[in-house]
């Protein structure tokens, strides 16, 4: 499953500002598990539901942090503990308008994890 350009409004860096005031964030997570049943089954309890994954990322992202690597680090924490069929991922946080004097009008600054 993968669940592409998520969008929210967070707390997350390391100025005290950018915490007060807040960023807009992408993410982006690949998880990969069994689902062979869900390929002929049709059924939801065979499969993973996606709904659970974003409501993971969703529930990490209000959690104000200095570092996107921490923010990265707890949302594969939760889903490891929370869906442990969930054998391997990827995971891309980008802040969308990281305080640079630079005009980056497609740009962010983003940090990839894979486990």
């Amino acid at each position: 499953i993968k669940l592409e350009r998520l969008r929210f409004y967070a707390h997350h860096g390391v100025m005290e500002q950018e915490r007060r005031v807040g960023n807009d964030f992408e993410v982006t997570i690949e998880v990969w598990y069994p689902f062979e049943k869900a390929l002929e089954s049709d059924n939801l309890k065979d499969t993973l539901n996606y709904a659970t994954l974003y409501a993971i990322v969703e529930r990490e992202m209000a959690v104000p942090s200095e570092l996107l690597e921490r923010v990265a680090g707890r949302i594969i924490e939760t889903v490891k503990n929370e869906i442990p069929e969930v054998t391997a991922g990827v995971l891309s946080i980008s802040k969308l308008h990281p305080p640079f004097k630079c005009d980056m009008p497609n740009g962010s600054a983003t940090v990839t994890v894979k486990w």
